[in-house]
C-alpha cells in the first residue's frame, strides 16, 4: 500500500514547484522530503520528478499523477484541520504591478473574501515578471503585449486610454485636442499608449515648446493629475474610481476611441489545477466583466 505521507509530500512538492519550499511548508529537510518522493516512485514505478539544474520539474507522469491527486489531497488535508478543529485556510499569492494592485485588486478583495472565506491572500505589488520557476506565485496579472510562450495567457480586460485632468484645471469635455498643447502633460513612460501618438491620432503634431512630467509608475500619474499638476494620458482601469469620484474628468469633448488590453492573467499551465487559482479566476473574470460594463456605462 502506498503510504499517504509520501503522496502528500509529492502533492507540495508539485504544488510548490520546489523540494526546499516543500521542506519549509512541512517543517523537514530537504533530503527527507526527496526521499518520500523516492519511495512513491518506487511504489508507483515511475519517475514522478525531474532536476533541472537546481529546479524541479514533474514529469509527464508526474503532472498526469498530480493531476489526479491533487483535488483529493486538498480535501483530506482540510478535513483533518476541521476535525482538529482549526480554521482550514490556504495561502493564494498573487503578484500584480503596484498601481493594479492598489488601484484595482485591493478595492475589490473584500469580495473575493464573502465568497472564498478559507483563502488567505499575499498580494505581491512588483513590476518585475515572475520567474514561475524560482518565485513562489499562484497567479501573476501581467503588463504587457500578452506575448509569454509556454504560460497560460488570457487578457484581463480591454482598456480605453482617455486624457484626464483634475476639474479645477478644466471643465469636462470643454477643450479640444488642440488646447491641451497649452498644459503642462504628465506622461507615464511604460504605457503602451503615449501623447505623441494621441495626438498623431487627431492629426496633431506635438512638437511644439510645451511644458512636461514624466513618471514611470501609472498610480504617480494619476495622483499627480488629480493635484492638479496637468493633463495624464491613462488608462481608464488605473484611475476608476478617481473618474468615479469626479476627481478626474475627461477634458477633451469626444475623445477618440483608443482600445487596448495591457494587463494580463499569466500562471503556468499546471497552476490552472490548483483550487484556489481556480476560484481565483473564476472571481476576477466576474470582476472584470462588471468593471467592463460599468465602465462603457460612466464613459460611453
Amino acid at each position: 500500500m502506498t503510504p499517504f505521507r509520501s503522496i502528500s509530500v509529492f502533492y507540495h512538492v508539485a504544488a510548490l514547484n520546489s523540494v526546499s519550499a516543500a521542506a519549509e511548508h512541512l517543517n523537514v529537510t530537504a533530503s527527507a522530503v526527496s526521499q518520500q518522493v523516492r519511495v512513491l516512485e518506487e511504489q508507483l514505478g515511475m519517475t514522478l520528478v525531474a532536476k533541472v539544474g537546481r529546479k524541479v520539474k514533474l514529469t509527464e507522469d508526474g503532472e498526469r499523477y498530480f493531476d489526479l491527486i491533487s483535488q483529493h489531497v486538498e480535501e483530506i488535508i482540510r478535513s483533518t484541520e476541521i476535525i482538529r478543529g482549526s480554521k482550514p485556510t490556504t495561502l493564494l499569492t498573487i503578484r500584480a504591478t503596484p498601481t493594479v494592485s492598489t488601484k484595482w485588486i485591493l478595492p475589490r478583495l473584500p469580495r473575493f473574501f464573502e465568497t472564498n472565506p478559507d483563502i488567505d491572500v499575499r498580494l505581491d505589488g512588483s513590476n518585475e515578471p515572475t520567474d514561475f520557476n524560482r518565485d513562489l506565485v499562484d497567479v501573476e496579472i501581467r503588463h504587457g503585449a500578452g506575448r509569454w510562450p509556454g504560460l497560460h495567457v488570457e487578457e484581463l480586460v480591454e482598456e480605453r486610454f482617455l486624457p484626464v485632468c483634475a476639474p479645477t484645471l478644466a471643465r469636462e469635455h470643454s477643450l479640444t485636442a488642440a488646447d491641451l498643447l497649452k498644459h503642462r502633460l504628465i506622461h507615464s513612460v511604460k504605457a503602451q499608449i503615449q501623447w505623441k501618438s494621441w495626438f498623431a491620432h487627431q492629426g496633431i503634431i506635438d512638437d511644439v515648446p510645451i511644458k512636461r512630467l514624466y513618471f514611470d509608475r501609472s498610480h504617480m500619474v494619476v495622483d499627480a493629475a488629480v493635484l492638479g499638476m496637468g493633463m495624464a494620458l491613462e488608462s481608464n482601469l488605473m484611475m476608476e474610481q478617481e473618474l468615479k469620484d469626479g476627481r478626474l474628468v475627461v477634458a477633451v469633448a469626444e475623445p477618440p476611441v483608443m482600445r487596448i488590453t495591457t494587463q494580463w492573467i499569466v500562471c503556468p499551465y499546471t497552476h490552472l489545477r490548483r483550487t484556489r487559482v481556480k476560484r481565483f479566476l473564476e472571481w476576477i473574470r466576474r470582476e472584470a466583466q462588471v468593471w467592463y460594463n460599468e465602465d462603457r456605462s460612466l464613459i460611453d
